[in-house]
């Protein structure tokens, strides 16, 4: 009996790069090729290997795919000569995006915001979050020349822009609360502020700055303070509020497996990592976060469909973050102030060091030693009543006037 040829198949990035390339969804290259998106999502990942009559109708229309982008490339690049740099290359009808496409980067911090300048291109090379964008070729990043192209304040106010108002949806989502998601996001860029020559050659600084979002969000000290112990209003849509209500009983752990996961849709070693967790861990988090969501709203049992669902549920909410110029100027006047608290405390405390110094004794006293016990000592005796001739001796004593003896006087001559 012989074995069928083995099938030729791209690498597992270059699958999923060809099926965002064509503006397929994972559910439409499943419809396709007579498979689930779960299947799709693990052969685009690695996870699974394509067999079979399904492997081969996958590979001919992964093929198929790479044809049509190879016929399409040489027009874009002609437009692209013509143009000039005064605009972007123009797209084919079949390359643009769907409308539902494009609403995934409401959720996931990323996108293709317009570039004015070169300085711009260069701010949205160094600070792209690649958590969802399809694995094209990249020029490798390095951070001496997005640091001469840019100045801090632009590159800052660059990655601002590009991260916070999708950063603030998803902390929505993670806390349930409004003002905490904002309130939370200013705090992450103003500690990537303080410490922003880390920030700007970090790999990912959208990544940094998504974690330390989700870690002031997530803090137990939240449940102390006053404002934030009653709930807020939950959404207007019953099926909102369900998800969410849903979303809110997961543990934070699993909530956040699952929104890293499912709905900003970084990989798996991504999520562990961001987490703290191993990969191993996160895939009991994210099967269970699943399977508990799936028990509540059956609907929602398909990933695509709950990745949707989740961008839908942040999108009702108009949820805007601050001026870019507001949180580095707070940022700044919280360091000020903590820069002031602990130089005061210093000098408070060298003050009492002085002052300890000067009042303390400059020799040795030695302490006084405790008292001892001495046996044998009678037990001091009080006096009793007189008696009738003490008392008369005592009163003759009185009555007479107490003389000395006599003296001799000397004589003058």
């Amino acid at each position: 009996m012989t074995q069928s040829p083995a099938i030729q198949l791209p690498p597992p990035k270059e699958r999923r790069r060809l099926r965002e390339a064509a503006s397929l969804t994972r559910a439409q290259l499943a419809s396709r090729v007579g498979v689930t998106s779960e299947t799709v999502r693990g052969w685009e990942t690695g996870r699974a290997t394509p067999r079979g009559r399904k492997g081969e109708k996958y590979a001919r229309l992964l093929n198929s795919l790479g044809a049509e982008r190879e016929m399409t490339e040489p027009h874009v690049s002609v437009a692209t000569s013509d143009r000039g740099r005064a605009s972007t290359p123009g797209r084919s009808a079949r390359s643009r995006p769907p409308a539902r496409h494009r609403d995934r980067s409401r959720l996931a911090d990323r996108g293709r915001a317009p570039a004015p300048d070169r300085g711009r291109t260069t701010a949205r090379v160094m600070l792209a979050d690649r958590s969802r964008a399809p694995d094209r070729a990249k020029t490798p990043y390095r951070p001496d020349d997005a640091t001469s192209a840019l100045a801090p304040e632009q590159a800052f106010d660059a990655l601002y822009a590009f991260c916070a108002p999708a950063l603030v949806r998803q902390t929505y989502l993670l806390t349930g609360r409004r003002e905490l998601a904002r309130e939370a996001v200013e705090r992450a860029f103003q500690i990537a502020w303080q410490r922003w020559p880390e920030v700007a050659r970090d790999r990912d600084p959208a990544g940094w700055v998504r974690a330390v979002a989700y870690e002031c969000a997530l803090s137990p000290w939240h449940r102390l303070r006053p404002r934030y112990r009653h709930p807020e209003p939950p959404p207007p849509d019953a099926f909102d509020r369900a998800l969410m209500d849903t979303l809110l009983r997961l543990p934070p752990s699993y909530r956040r497996t699952l929104l890293l996961y499912d709905g900003v849709g970084l990989g798996l070693p991504e999520t562990a990592a961001e987490t703290e967790a191993s990969t191993r861990a996160a895939v009991n988090r994210l099967m269970h976060a699943r399977e508990a969501v799936a028990e509540r709203l059956p609907e929602l049992a398909d990933p695509e469909v709950l990745h949707w669902r989740l961008v839908e549920l942040a999108s009702t909410e108009r949820l805007r973050a601050a001026k870019p110029l507001v949180v580095r100027q707070a940022g700044e006047r919280r360091a000020r102030l903590w820069t002031r608290a602990a130089i005061a405390f210093t000098a408070l405390l060298i003050g009492t060091t002085v002052l300890t110094v000067r009042t303390a004794p400059t020799r040795y006293e030695p302490p006084v030693p405790p008292g001892a016990t001495v046996q044998g000592v009678p037990p001091p005796v009080a006096p009793g009543p007189l008696s009738e001739s003490e008392r008369d001796l005592r009163t003759k004593l009185r009555r007479e006037q107490q003389r000395g003896p006599d003296r001799l006087m000397p004589q003058p001559r």
